[in-house]
């Protein structure tokens, strides 16, 4: 059994009450403020992220690539063995960016596609860099974080 005992209860008038729930209220607006600046400033300081894909297939196999986002096309790129295409954009400041590639050459005639950089998923892996390696096996992300290669996806079958 537990015993409980009120020593004092304070009973507030309307007005310091009011002035309590102002504060609160500033307090909440404050925060909300402060992580949107935060935000804004990692997303759109104006940094550009720089993209690339590195064909390490071997045996002087080339890759067509043609990436895109919403707003921009980077158009049919030929990328031959051991060497790399990139570029640089800005992020937008709603989180949104998304580009995608359609990589031919790779495990055949087939089309793989995939997320190149989706803000949601690389926005703090490849802060301001996402690079990506193709090779016989799979593909590898650079994680900038770990600065380790991940391997993410296995080479299309042929």
């Amino acid at each position: 059994m537990f015993d409980i005992t009120v020593t004092s209860v304070k009973v507030l008038s309307l007005k310091e009450a009011t002035k309590m729930l102002s504060v609160s209220k500033i307090t909440r607006y404050a925060t909300i403020i402060l992580h949107f600046t935060i935000f804004c400033n990692s997303v759109a300081s104006g940094e550009n992220v720089h993209v690339s894909v590195k064909n390490r297939l071997g045996d002087g196999t080339s890759l067509s690539i043609h990436c895109q986002s919403k707003d921009t096309d980077i158009g049919d790129q030929t990328v031959t063995d051991g060497n790399e295409i990139g570029w640089d954009f800005s992020p937008n400041a709603w989180g949104t960016t998304l580009f995608y590639c359609d990589v031919t050459g790779w495990g055949g005639n087939s089309t793989f596609s995939f997320d190149i950089y989706a803000h949601d998923r690389d926005w703090l892996r490849c802060e301001s860099q996402c690079l990506w390696l193709i090779s016989k096996e799979g593909m590898y992300g650079l994680n900038g974080v770990t600065g380790f290669w991940e391997f993410l996806w296995n080479a299309p079958a042929s």
